[in-house]
């Protein structure tokens, strides 16, 4: 199965296991919060259900109204949420030049085949002074070494990772299709295209089994976090 597929099939999944892991999802928000403060027009890189965007909005008053999807079922939950959304991929989707004083990407760069053209874009969508803010599940991190086990044995009911997932584990169906990069991976191809001035923030700093016991604040850096933003400016 696709990834479009899998989003589709299992839209009502993701929304629920967010619900179901809401200190985890809050210290989520939190992050990506941390770097969208006077962020101006930002648009959204697979936004998904707009789950984290109506959080957004509500709880910090940052508006985020546009955004690509490339899976029907969670765009048509987005657009209930209020968003306006295409359902394109990011690599066939039009970003335009000049446009956008921020572009988001959340938890998404793993899910993007061809990041580093997608990155060019992005760029080129920009405003002058304007930046990107890119934030996903690093490869090195705790988390993507349990999920690349989780997608190599095809299952979370293995003896290999029996008392090591949370309670709760992401969906198998969202795991097989993600390909999660380094740190170092992303900050390169952001430099390839242009970006400058580049800080860091992360979260999830426990141990995956117990990352969901209490609410995480950022803070900088990426050396110990699961969830990962790196914020960069167009000059």
């Amino acid at each position: 199965m696709n990834k479009k597929n899998s989003f589709d099939k299992y839209a009502g999944e993701y929304d629920s296991w967010f619900f179901d892991n809401t200190n985890l999802l809050t210290s989520e928000v939190n992050l990506v919060a941390h770097f969208l403060k006077d962020a101006g027009k930002v648009f959204s890189v697979g936004c998904g259900s707009g789950l984290f965007e109506s959080i957004l909005e509500r709880d910090f008053n940052i508006e985020i109204k546009t955004g690509i999807e490339p899976s029907d079922g969670m765009a048509d939950i987005a657009r209930k949420r209020g968003m306006n959304v295409e359902v394109t991929t990011a690599e066939d989707a039009d970003f335009g030049i000049d446009v956008h004083d921020t572009v988001l990407f959340n938890g998404t760069p793993s899910y993007i085949t061809d990041l580093d053209s997608v990155v060019q874009k992005a760029y080129a969508s920009i405003k002058k002074g304007g930046k990107i803010v890119m934030i996903d599940v690093p490869k090195e991190s705790s988390y993507a070494t349990m999920y690349n086990l989780a997608k190599a044995l095809d299952t979370w009911e293995h003896p290999l990772l029996e008392g090591v997932h949370p309670v709760d584990p992401y969906p198998i169906e969202f795991v097989r299709v993600a390909n999660w990069r380094t740190t170092d991976e992303k900050i390169k191809l952001l430099e390839k295209a242009g970006f400058k001035d580049f800080e860091f923030a992360q979260t999830l700093t426990k141990h995956p089994k117990y990352s969901n016991k209490e609410i995480e604040n950022p803070i900088e850096g990426y050396d110990c976090g699961d969830y990962v933003a790196i914020c960069a400016i167009k000059n």
